[in-house]
């Protein structure tokens, strides 16, 4: 094995041990077999190629509401108060730990903001466009009073 192939070994453990939030010690003795997963989420983001100004342009298109700022596409939805505000955004976590791909929220009162990108690839990716037609069907049906249930461990 290569130094260039263990390097990116090394990086590759580093980042799945830092987006799993545990650490070395911690990841060998408790959670070994989650690094592996961890590891080709990382492989597999890295891989996805930005997509082009024209697929860009032509996905956004699909997606009312959601409009591009550079590298990232947004959504902000206004709620009645802040437990809906943070009951919908509780709704978020399944479908993003399923897609392997989490937004960036930003909630001020009555109002979330969702941002997509995919860092791993420097620019938005299909990855960032079938995420966001998710957050808009759970907008279409969300209604006051969900609940969304979060199971430990569910992506």
């Amino acid at each position: 094995m290569n130094r260039f192939v263990v390097r990116n070994l090394v990086l590759s453990v580093s980042l799945a041990l830092a987006a799993s939030g545990m650490s070395p010690t911690t990841a060998a003795v408790v959670r070994a077999p989650m690094i592996g997963k961890s590891i080709a989420q990382t492989t597999e983001n890295s891989k996805l190629k930005p997509l082009t100004e024209a697929e860009i342009s032509q996905r956004l298109q699909a997606l009312p509401n959601w409009t591009r700022d550079g590298k990232t596409i947004k959504y902000t939805h206004k709620f009645k108060n802040f437990v809906q505000a943070v009951s919908f955004v509780n709704c978020l976590i399944s479908p993003s730990e399923k897609a392997g791909h989490h937004p960036d929220i930003a909630i001020a009162y009555n109002r979330v903001t969702i941002s997509l990108t995919t860092h791993d690839a420097g620019g938005l990716t299909p990855q960032d466009f079938e995420l966001a037609e998710t957050i808009s069907k759970l907008v279409s049906e969300w209604m006051p009073g969900n609940v969304c249930l979060v199971v430990e461990g569910s992506g």
